[in-house]
């Protein structure tokens, strides 16, 4: 039985959708624009399906072509958008214990890591997310189009760049 190009990507989409949320969790703060790059990345997918190159891996392509919808979305978003101040979802009485402490301060230390990267600009923030993702130079390089020299530089800067925004931050805190 033959299989119809519309089930063989909505199979692909399938198999790799933690690549487009791990994307759109990180270009999106709101879950409304999550949803809605969401979208724009399925139908960029959709719309370059024809094109696919199967001497790339799948997650390699479909990588490109996510980081570069939400890349432009972020742009586009960043124009109109104005940020507010959303209300968290913690509650206004806990016990505090070493673990939920220990917890704290763990969530604030991965706040802090994603604070930064957000801050990055968008290549810079699409090679914090493909390094994180533990994806070799090689892979890396292919998937934004860079040579593996550049990856190594860029990722070298912006891990030193964030150790001292960490540093700073906490030293900011002790004071």
């Amino acid at each position: 039985m033959q299989t119809t190009k519309k089930e063989r990507f909505i199979g692909l989409i399938d198999e790799h959708k933690k690549i487009i949320y791990k994307i759109v969790n990180s270009y999106c703060a709101n879950p409304a624009d999550r949803k809605d790059l969401e979208q724009e990345i399925i139908i960029q997918l959709w719309d370059a399906f024809d094109q696919y190159n199967p001497e790339f891996k799948y997650s390699t392509w479909m990588y490109r072509i996510a980081l570069n919808t939400a890349i432009s979305y972020y742009r586009k978003e960043k124009k109109w958008h104005t940020k507010t101040d959303s209300f968290d979802n913690a509650t206004i009485f806990h016990l505090r214990t070493e673990e939920t402490e220990h917890r704290e301060q763990m969530n604030k230390k991965v706040e802090m890591l994603q604070h930064f990267i957000q801050s990055l600009n968008e290549l810079n923030k699409a090679l914090m997310l493909l390094y994180l993702e533990e994806k070799s130079h090689s892979e890396i390089a292919e998937i934004l189009g860079i040579s593996k020299t550049n990856v190594a530089t860029k990722i070298g800067r912006i891990k030193l760049k964030l150790k001292n925004e960490f540093l700073k931050n906490l030293n900011y805190e002790t004071e």
